[in-house]
């Protein structure tokens, strides 16, 4: 049987084994394996990701009529639960953190793009809560009665892939998970308005780095200048200084400030370092966050995992990591193959055809123009 024949086996070939096995060598993650090695444990959970299957117990009932292709497509022959469930437990959560890293590097490399054109990279940064159930999870412990962690995500809007995606307890505030971004001179980086720390905002301004955060409510201020002409949906732009002493402390320099409304007449208050942005391309980024709650929305589908993989973090974190690493192996291939399909198309085109020895590129270039995908990006919502 050709090894490449599946649908999956050539969604895999986008993916570099040499890389993932010298990281495993790193961590000796094959040491004393005989059997289900680290790659077979990769591919087998990304390919139950991918079917969106929601426990590993309906994973192994639904794929029992094709065991006998796990071989050929690439997961070997002793996939069991508790082969998957004591790998998840056992293994390094760090082999598959860092191929993680290492299949977005490479998404994002060859997916870069100059959409916004400002001279820059644009980022979205924002969380997902990951909820779990508390009587399995106790380690995850977040409020009375509910269980969670948070991945926190520094998203590329022009390539549309995860750059950085950093795992603590669900009980931590969004904010700090700002000290994890790499921050480039030059950059856009986008925020909702969790992300309201001036103190943090300040450090994007001194690096030379650039932000758009949606304002909280109430925020005090004086006006420095007004711009008199509005374009169309901006209601007002003006150059502020903060008043609070903490405010003015942690942000001592002018802030710009614009109102914007949307088609739904939803009014939304912008602060910027951009002085010389148009306030249209201001709330434009801010309105591109949208791809990166589609990015979540895809994950926590496919993830479920308090019935899922195991129940330890490292168990968790190896699934989120597998996830990502999904996602970025499809958008790979949606780049690769010229297909006018998005990566969530993508991803529901091939989920459906992983056992089927139609030739990928055949797949995702002649489907019909018309598939039914509610995670469509067209779908998105208008400033969110």
């Amino acid at each position: 049987m050709n090894t490449g024949s599946y649908v999956f086996a050539q969604m895999v070939k986008f993916l570099d084994e040499f890389v993932f096995l010298r990281i495993v060598k790193k961590y000796d993650g094959d040491k004393y394996v005989k059997h289900f090695s680290c790659w077979n444990q990769l591919l087998t959970l990304m390919f139950g990701q991918l079917t969106g299957k929601p426990s590993l117990r309906r994973f192994i009932i639904a794929s029992a009529p094709i065991q006998k292709k796990f071989y050929s497509l690439g997961m070997g022959r002793n996939v069991t639960r508790s082969n998957l469930s004591k790998a998840n437990n056992t293994r390094d959560y760090r082999i598959f953190e860092e191929f993680a890293y290492h299949t977005a590097g490479v998404a994002q490399k060859m997916r870069i793009e100059n959409i916004f054109k400002l001279g820059g990279k644009v980022y979205a940064f924002d969380s997902t809560t990951i909820d779990l159930c508390l009587s399995v999870y106790e380690w995850a412990h977040f409020r009375r009665a509910k269980g969670g962690i948070k991945v926190h995500t520094l998203f590329d809007l022009e390539s549309q892939v995860p750059t950085i995606f950093h795992i603590t307890k669900a009980k931590l505030h969004d904010v700090n998970g700002m000290d994890v971004i790499p921050y480039e001179p030059g950059s856009f980086y986008v925020f909702d308005r969790a992300y309201n720390d001036f103190r943090r905002l300040h450090h994007i301004k001194e690096v030379g780095s650039f932000f758009v955060v949606r304002a909280k409510n109430p925020l005090k201020y004086q006006h420095v200048r007004w711009k008199r002409r509005m374009p169309k949906n901006v209601l007002s732009d003006s150059i502020i200084r903060l008043t609070v002493y903490k405010s003015k402390h942690d942000y001592p320099e002018v802030l710009r400030r614009i109102e914007y409304y949307d088609e739904q007449d939803r009014v939304f208050v912008f602060l910027t370092n951009a002085l010389s942005l148009d306030a249209l391309e201001v709330a434009n980024l801010y309105k591109s966050r949208w791809k990166i709650e589609l990015f979540f929305k895809w994950m926590k589908q496919h993830l479920n995992i308090q019935r899922f993989w195991g129940e330890t973090e490292n168990a968790v974190r190896i699934q989120i990591y597998a996830a990502i690493t999904a996602y970025c192996m499809v958008a790979i291939i949606q780049h690769e193959t010229k297909t006018e399909l998005s990566i969530y198309e993508v991803l529901e085109t091939a989920s459906m055809v992983l056992t089927d020895k139609t030739p990928l590129y055949d797949l995702l270039c002649n489907s019909n123009d018309n598939i039914d995908n509610e995670l469509d990006e067209s779908s998105g919502p208008t400033l969110f």
